[in-house]
C-alpha cells in the first residue's frame, strides 16, 4: 500500500456552519480546530491544508464552565511601557464574542504559516445572520 500524500491542488474543501448556542467554549473550539486543519478527513496531510471553511454563529451564546467568566484573563499588549491591558471572559463575551472563539482556537491551532491561513478560513458571528449563504455552508454536528 502506497501512503497518500495530498497536494494543494487537489484538496475539496466545504463549507460547515457551527451554532454555538449552549455549547461550552473550549470543547467546541477543539472541534473547530479539527475541521480547520481537516482531521476529520481520510486524506489528513499534516504540512498541506487540507480543512474546510467553518461559520460560527451565535457567537455570543457561547457557556464557559466553572468561574472562568471572572478568573481567565485575556492579556494584550500596545508595546509601550506599562501598555498591559488585562479583561475577563466577562467582558470580552459582553464586547467581542468573536475575538474569544477566534483565541480560542488559535491556540489550538499550530503557530507558523499554515497556522495563518488556516486561522482565516474562521469566520465568527455574534447574532444567527451570516454573509456566507452562497457557499452553502452544510451543519456540522457537534
Amino acid at each position: 500500500m502506497n501512503t497518500i500524500s495530498a497536494k494543494p491542488g487537489e484538496v475539496q474543501q466545504s463549507w460547515y456552519v457551527v451554532d454555538a448556542t449552549d455549547q461550552v467554549l473550549g470543547r467546541l473550539a477543539t472541534r473547530i480546530a479539527s475541521i480547520l486543519r481537516g482531521k476529520h478527513k481520510p486524506m489528513f496531510t499534516p504540512h498541506v491544508d487540507v480543512g474546510d471553511f467553518v461559520v460560527v454563529i451565535n457567537a455570543d451564546k457561547v457557556k464557559l464552565t466553572g468561574t472562568k467568566l471572572d478568573n481567565k484573563k485575556y492579556y494584550r499588549h500596545s508595546g509601550y511601557p506599562g501598555g498591559l491591558k488585562t479583561r475577563t471572559a466577562r467582558e470580552m463575551l459582553a464586547d467581542r464574542p468573536e475575538e474569544v472563539f477566534r483565541h480560542a482556537v488559535w491556540g489550538m491551532l499550530p503557530k507558523n504559516r499554515l497556522g495563518r491561513r488556516l486561522i482565516g478560513k474562521l469566520k465568527v458571528y455574534r447574532g444567527a445572520d451570516h454573509p456566507h449563504q452562497a457557499q452553502k455552508p452544510e451543519p456540522f454536528p457537534v
